[in-house]
């Protein structure tokens, strides 16, 4: 006899698993920095990374360690430009990182294989190391979340953001000591978040457009909170970073917006507050994510352990997954089986 699923049952297990996969990636690190060894053997002239979905989020976070990290310049391909348009640039000397948890999407391995023609370093970020997509590239890194079930991205999402870290912490010689913590911190959060997770739950229930915004590392929190919350509660969901958000969306908020702003402590929470202080001089009902969130202003705040600002992200995202998962059984969703949505999308 087949035990009913419960809605949501499959999300909610993978983001209560994430401390322990955290902590696992952290135990692992040694295999990241052999990757990480090749590299820096033969410096890169710069980094290109491609990406679809929550992977792309992850993708644009690592652009951020490489170019403040590592010192490169570093950019986030369209794959159609090669799929679609045949592009065949030179990328002798480049690094290409490939960002997917599934491996399979037919245009991340199209644009790898042309990218590793074209001469560059090619490397694998995934989920699924006997993936099509590890099989195209020289290199690979392993996130090793396990099976995900349900829909959205939870665990895995998380996981490659810290896989993502721990490798470009290895390029520049880093041992990974700031992450050692990583998966208590994550458990602190949850813990912590709860009582916040469910006030804001009840709070946004009715709610029918959101902004999502961030800055620095933390954009990338926002752009993915705004997909949890497009996908499994079928919000008008739309992220900024703080900086355009000044630049003329600011205009379309009032009394009616909810802001979820991720505020971390350091440089990009701190540029922040202006953001806040005009939303809420708006009439917007803000909710504050982060380490710093009591500093700024907001109707709500959600704590998160305090870790250093590069990764926050990884923490800031958890009482986040939450809100996208009980928003969307408040309003009678199945948060794992999203409509017309499937685990794997394959474009190209």
């Amino acid at each position: 006899m087949m035990t009913r699923q419960h809605p949501g049952e499959h999300m909610a297990a993978e983001i209560s698993e994430q401390p322990a996969v955290l902590a696992g990636l952290v135990e692992r690190r040694a295999g990241i920095a052999d990757v990480a060894e090749k590299i820096s053997q033969n410096p890169p002239r710069f980094a290109l990374l491609a990406a679809r979905g929550s992977s792309d989020h992850a993708a644009l976070y690592a652009k951020y360690l490489i170019e403040v990290l590592l010192g490169l310049p570093a950019g986030l391909v369209s794959p159609s430009t090669a799929t679609l348009y045949g592009a065949r640039p030179d990328l002798r000397d480049v690094l290409f990182v490939t960002v997917s948890q599934s491996g399979g999407s037919p245009d991340l391995i199209e644009i790898t294989e042309t990218a590793r023609r074209q001469g560059a370093l090619t490397v694998s970020v995934t989920n699924t190391p006997d993936s099509p997509l590890r099989a195209a590239a020289e290199l690979g890194v392993d996130i090793g979340a396990g099976v995900e079930k349900a829909v959205a991205a939870t665990k895995t999402y998380s996981a490659t953001l810290l896989a993502l870290y721990l490798f470009i912490d290895a390029v520049r010689g880093g041992k990974g000591e700031e992450a050692e913590r990583i998966g208590e911190l994550a458990q602190q959060t949850l813990d912590g978040a709860a009582e916040g997770v469910q006030r804001a739950v009840d709070r946004y229930r009715f709610v029918d457009r959101v902004l999502t915004t961030g800055r620095g590392y933390s954009y990338a929190t926002a752009l993915e909170g705004s997909l949890k919350l497009a996908e499994t509660s079928y919000l008008a969901a739309r992220a900024y970073s703080g900086a355009d958000l000044l630049h003329g969306p600011v205009a379309a908020v009032d009394g009616e917006t909810a802001v979820l702003a991720a505020t971390s402590a350091g440089r990009g929470g701190e540029a922040m507050r202006e953001v806040l202080e005009a939303v809420n001089e708006r009439g917007a009902d803000v909710l504050a994510v982060g380490s710093a969130a009591h500093d700024v202003p907001a109707a709500l705040r959600i704590p998160v352990a305090p870790s250093a600002e590069e990764l926050a992200p990884v923490l800031e995202v958890l009482p986040i997954q939450r809100i996208a998962l009980g928003l969307s059984l408040a309003r009678g969703g199945d948060p794992d089986s999203p409509r017309g949505l499937l685990k794997v999308t394959k474009t190209r």
